[in-house]
């Protein structure tokens, strides 16, 4: 257990990769697109 294990946070730290347990860094340009894709409803007032 240690720098080469992969199962470990530090192992994954050591290699490089981004596992389950350690995610990645979020994408803005996605973040920015999923609040623009849902439009605002109107509200249904009575008439």
């Amino acid at each position: 257990m240690g720098k080469g294990d992969l199962r470990t946070r530090r192992g994954k730290i050591y290699n490089g990769s981004h596992g389950k347990k350690r995610p990645g860094k979020v994408k803005k340009a996605a973040k920015a697109a999923e609040a623009t894709s849902a439009p605002a409803r109107a509200t249904g007032g009575r008439r």
